[in-house]
C-alpha cells in the first residue's frame, strides 16, 4: 500500500459459478479489482474478486446484496469439531488482536504446507500489527496483508499484498468452511495462497474445495464476533483500523 499504483485498465471476467450471464467489473481508486467468481449461499450472492499489484495477487471476498438472508449460521452458533482424521499432530497458535486473543488449532496433517507457512510467518513477526482489512458481517473477517501494517499506506491497495512465498491449494474432504474455521485466501490461481487468511463467520460451504481450510478457533470466538461488528466503509474496510497485533505459536493447546 505505500506507493500509488499506476493506472490499470479495467479487466472483465464472467461469473463462473452461479450467475454465468453476468459480467461485473469493480474498480477501486487506482487499483483494479476484477471478479473471478461468485457463489450463492443462504439467499446471498457473494462475489470473489482479486487484485494485482506487482508480483502479488491475493483474494478479496465481497458480498453482493440480493434479496434473502445472509449466508450460513451466526458465528455464535458454535464451532463444529474437526474429524479425527485431521487432528493428528495438531499445532496451536494464539492470534492477538485489538480486542483480545483468539486461540486456534492448526491441521498440519491435512494442510502441511499451509500450516508450515503460517507458523513460519508467525514466528518471523510477519503478522505483527496488520489490519483486519476485510470485514463482511455474516461471512468472513480477513487479515494477513503486509500492506496494512500499522493501518498506514494506501487503503485502495489493502487486500492486494502478501508474503514472498506461495503455497499450493491443499483440500481435504473432511474439512469444510464451517463457522470459526480458518481458510487461506488466494487469487484466481488455486496455488497462490500466501499470507492472507480468513475466519468464517458462517457455514460458507460453497467455498469448499476452492480454498485451503487449515485451522479453527478453539477459544475467542467472542473476539472474532467483536471484530466482525466494527463499522466498515463501502469497501468492507474498518473505518477505524482493528489489528492482529501478533501471532504466537504455542507448544500445546489452550
Amino acid at each position: 500500500m505505500p506507493q500509488k499504483p499506476r493506472h490499470v485498465k479495467r479487466r472483465r471476467s464472467r461469473l463462473v459459478y452461479v450467475v454465468p450471464a453476468i459480467v461485473v467489473v469493480v474498480l477501486i481508486a487506482g487499483g483494479a479489482l476484477y471478479v473471478t467468481g461468485a457463489f450463492s449461499s443462504g439467499g446471498s450472492l457473494y462475489f470473489i474478486t482479486s487484485g494485482l499489484v506487482g508480483q502479488t495477487n491475493t483474494l478479496n471476498l465481497t458480498p453482493g446484496a440480493i434479496t434473502g438472508s445472509t449466508s450460513g449460521e451466526s458465528s455464535t452458533s458454535g464451532c463444529p469439531n474437526p474429524p479425527g482424521s485431521v487432528t493428528s499432530g495438531l499445532v496451536y497458535a494464539r492470534i492477538n488482536t485489538t480486542f483480545g486473543s483468539i486461540e486456534v488449532e492448526l491441521f498440519p496433517a491435512a494442510a502441511p504446507q499451509t500450516v508450515a507457512n503460517f507458523v513460519n510467518l508467525s514466528k518471523s513477526g510477519f503478522y505483527d500489527n496488520l489490519v483486519w482489512h476485510r470485514i463482511v458481517s455474516g461471512f468472513v473477517i480477513q487479515t494477513g496483508d503486509p500492506l496494512t501494517r500499522n493501518g498506514g499506506g494506501n487503503r485502495s491497495l489493502w487486500g492486494t499484498g502478501g508474503s514472498s512465498k506461495t503455497v499450493p491449494l491443499e483440500t481435504s474432504a473432511s474439512l469444510h468452511n464451517y463457522v470459526c474455521y480458518l481458510g487461506m485466501a488466494r487469487s484466481s490461481d488455486p496455488n497462490s495462497g500466501s499470507s492472507q487468511f480468513y475466519v468464517n463467520l458462517a457455514n460458507n460451504t460453497s467455498l469448499d474445495g476452492q480454498y485451503t481450510v487449515f485451522g479453527r478457533v478453539v477459544t475467542g470466538m467472542n473476539v472474532v464476533d467483536e471484530l466482525a461488528s466494527v463499522p466498515v466503509n463501502s469497501n468492507n474496510q474498518p473505518v477505524n483500523p482493528v489489528y492482529m497485533t501478533s501471532v504466537t505459536v504455542l507448544a500445546s493447546g489452550p
